[in-house]
């Protein structure tokens, strides 16, 4: 148990009420978080495919790699413009509804992919998706402080983002066989991969709103005793929160806070090197004059470890502290990991030190998550986390389009894997003026 939870289960009544919290909120977690993971899961199956259909798709569309990495990278675009009003409209009209409407727009531009027709029909696509997935993450992350104390927030985050190395880890496989179904009704493989991966994400949007309750006092499967105990301990942490110094309380001022455009210039560096790669990921190891169906199941090897070391990441920093610490050296084994690969000539050393990277890549996702809270509260939580994602988001243009551009002009990728690796090195750097210039961030 951390010692902001202690603090609390002090106040509350001791041993007794820690065990009562901790029942309730198991419950909790296991009423909220499946849904909202497997929403997640399709999320980033909608936003990553890309990398596996461009296995066809660009030769069929006549896409340079230049132009690959900038439509990959225009989704982000779309998603950092309209992140902030997409969650200011989710404070205003209530998550739930927010994001089943999120689901459902982007679902269906997702499965208009399939009929993009060249480069900019591509851009177009891929903005579009951006901006109907806008305010997806923030909203869910804002959406579970209502449910969760800080003390078990991280762990919770951890359970949430796991979605995003298990889509990678079960959608990169999944796709190199939705690939197969080439020629079918007419179809080419990459276009069956958009129909089949985008669709459920429309279904799963349309039940959403009906199985999340908005807070803990509206859930219909707590009893009158477990509702008075969650929303008794997530009140009293609130309210001690706001009397914290530096802790910003309303939307507005949140988003001109020095430590949330910090916090997003850190979150901008290490999105910028993890995307980078993962985009590019299956193009660089068909280098290797694999399979289709080969590349997919490599791809997948490294999102495997980066599922276990995110839920050990979060226990870790709950049991512990030192979140700030933790993404400092995370980040910077990552950015070795990067640069290992480029000296490694064998694909086993190659595909390990990649693992290494986006396992700790992945650990310092889930780690640097629990951080906001820390700081923000309220309405504030709502416009900072916005900005925060929407900082950290352009990383999604930036990463893919570098390695493109780097590809295109020198005809390697050592080019483009030495530049993330110092993205990630920055990222090391920033999260060290964090913990030296923040009072709050040497405990956290």
């Amino acid at each position: 148990m951390s010692n902001t939870t202690a603090k609390f289960v002090d106040e509350l009544g001791g041993a007794d009420d820690a065990a009562q919290q901790s029942k309730v909120f198991t419950k909790v977690a296991w009423r909220v978080l499946p849904i909202l993971v497997l929403a997640y899961l399709f999320n980033y199956v909608d936003r990553t495919n890309i990398s596996v259909a461009a296995l066809q798709m660009n030769k069929a569309v006549g896409l340079t790699a230049s132009e690959f990495g900038y439509g990959a990278g225009l989704l982000f675009i779309g998603y950092c413009l309209f992140e902030i009003p997409s969650n200011f409209a989710l404070y205003r009209f209530g998550a739930r509804i927010w994001i089943a409407r999120i689901m459902i727009t982007w679902g269906l531009v997702s499965a208009a992919m399939a009929f993009c027709s060249g480069p900019y029909s591509y851009y177009a696509l891929r903005f579009l998706l951006g901006v109907a997935e806008a305010g997806f993450f923030p909203g869910v992350a804002f959406y579970l402080s209502y449910w969760f104390p800080s003390g078990y927030r991280a762990r919770v985050l951890a359970w949430f983002l796991v979605s995003i190395p298990a889509s990678s880890f079960i959608g990169a496989p999944v796709a190199g066989l939705l690939l197969k179904m080439d020629g079918i009704w007419g179809l080419a493989g990459w276009q069956w991969l958009f129909l089949m991966e985008s669709l459920p994400c429309v279904l799963i949007g349309l039940v959403l709103p009906r199985l999340l309750p908005n807070q803990p006092h509206e859930a219909p499967w707590l009893s009158e005793q477990e509702r008075e105990i969650a929303t008794r301990t997530l009140t009293t942490e609130e309210e001690a929160l706001r009397r914290k110094p530096k802790v910003v309380n309303n939307f507005v001022p949140a988003l001109f806070s020095g430590r949330v455009w910090l916090l997003g210039l850190i979150y901008l560096s290490f999105s910028t090197g993890s995307y980078g790669v993962q985009v590019w990921l299956p193009i660089i190891i068909k280098g290797g004059h694999f399979s289709n169906t080969m590349v997919s199941l490599l791809v997948a090897i490294p999102y495997l470890f980066s599922v276990a070391a995110m839920i050990f990441g979060a226990w870790y920093v709950d049991r512990y502290g030192k979140r700030v610490l933790n993404v400092i050296l995370t980040c910077a084994v990552a950015s070795g990991g990067f640069i290992f690969a480029l000296m490694s000539h064998d694909l086993v050393a190659v595909l390990s030190s990649i693992t290494l990277a986006l396992l700790c890549l992945n650990a310092a996702r889930a780690i640097f998550w629990a951080i906001p809270s820390l700081y923000l509260t309220g309405g504030a939580a709502a416009g900072g986390l916005a900005l925060i994602s929407s900082i950290g988001t352009l990383g999604g243009f930036i990463g893919p389009s570098v390695m493109g551009w780097l590809k295109d002009a020198t005809g390697s990728f050592t080019a483009g894997l030495l530049a993330m690796a110092g993205f990630l090195a920055l990222a090391s750097v920033l999260a060290i003026v964090l913990n030296l210039t923040s009072r709050v961030g040497r405990t956290a």
